[in-house]
């Protein structure tokens, strides 16, 4: 079995980011989807989505960053965001009232978007990113961790791109539970945390 390592994204390298982001939807995006205010595609050009993940990533400082890169054998394989909620503009903007719940809850941190590269897919990668947003929330103080899952329709396949925002049952391994059920697949889900490690 590959070793499974994690850290925050500002103690990787730039490279270790490019590499994980060059693969899917994720090559466009670069997890700017709730960040940027208005709608991504139409408001920001691909090079300000590039510049923007390696500003807020803030690989080789002391931080803050806005995720995690995981680490097959050492190689760079995955990324979860997270970071503070108030961080995702696009959270507050949006419609939707469940991306709103409890707007003056402190000390909330969202885990946003999960990346894993082609050839590591299908090797828990996904579980262990999300078990590691616990550790993390933890380390940084964060008093509860909030998550926006999809839960596919039984016996129906999901792609990779469509499940960027973490499947369900990948947040309840971890420990999450569910808030709320605003859609027929999409779940609303938080993991309270006591105190830092």
């Amino acid at each position: 079995m590959p070793e499974f390592t994690w850290r925050p994204a500002n103690q990787a390298t730039t490279e270790d980011v490019e590499t994980v982001f060059d693969t899917g939807g994720a090559r466009k995006c670069r997890c700017q989807a709730l960040k940027v205010p208005g709608w991504i595609w139409r408001d920001t050009t691909q090079e300000q989505r590039d510049a923007a993940l390696l500003e807020q990533t803030g690989c080789g400082t002391a931080g803050p960053t806005s995720g995690l890169i995981g680490y097959l054998d050492g190689e760079p394989a995955g990324w979860v965001a997270v970071e503070p909620r108030d961080n995702y503009p696009r959270v507050w903007s949006r419609k939707q009232p469940w991306m709103r719940m409890d707007p003056d809850l402190e000390g909330v941190w969202s885990v946003t978007c999960f990346v894993v590269r082609k050839g590591y897919r299908r090797q828990g990668l996904m579980y262990e990113l999300a078990a590691a947003t616990v550790e993390y929330g933890r380390q940084v103080g964060a008093r509860v961790l909030e998550g926006y899952p999809t839960e596919p329709p039984p016996e129906k396949t999901v792609i990779w791109d469509e499940a960027s925002v973490g499947l369900l049952q990948v947040f309840l391994d971890a420990g999450y539970e569910v808030e709320a059920s605003p859609t027929l697949r999409r779940r609303v889900v938080r993991l309270p945390l006591t105190g830092t490690s």
